[in-house]
């Protein structure tokens, strides 16, 4: 046998491992885009999953909640873009910090096929970093084994 032969199993493992560690957490956060560089921080209760996409540095890119209903509750006033996210459309809402005015930050809400809600925020410090982070949100994929499972 060569060296190829031997080498074979051992790359397949290893690529399995790197592929598990891009999956969200227990699939409760859905699946981030594949070039994002980002990492999930997942926290849970019984009836709610708090999932926050970290960049490399610590910082968050956005966040989101899942749970039957959502403490956010739009105002067509604040409406900004609308976007689309795992194949259905959302509006973003304009969004203020009141702690942090020069901040930019916007809100949406996105029903999932469970019948949960996902409110889903994004906050930057640029126009540049919010357009990347909104950009992000369009490529989520949400479980549907996990979503049915609740």
């Amino acid at each position: 046998m060569n060296k190829t032969a031997y080498c074979l199993p051992l790359l397949l493992a290893l690529a399995a491992s790197a592929q598990a560690q891009e999956q969200p957490i227990n699939d409760a956060c859905p699946q981030l885009p594949a070039d994002a560089d980002l990492l999930w921080q997942h926290k849970a209760t019984p009836t709610s999953d708090f999932c926050r996409a970290l960049r490399a540095d610590g910082s968050e890119a956005f966040g989101l909640y899942i749970a039957s209903q959502s403490p956010f509750k739009p105002s067509r006033s604040d409406r900004a873009e609308q976007a689309s996210i795992d194949g259905r459309d959302v509006t973003w809402y304009r969004s203020e910090l009141a702690t942090r005015p020069g901040m930019q930050a916007r809100e949406t809400l996105l029903e999932l096929p469970d019948g949960r809600v996902a409110h889903i925020w994004v906050q930057a410090s640029s126009e540049a970093q919010l357009g990347e982070a909104i950009g992000q949100t369009k490529a989520l994929h949400f479980q549907s084994a996990r979503l049915s499972s609740k």
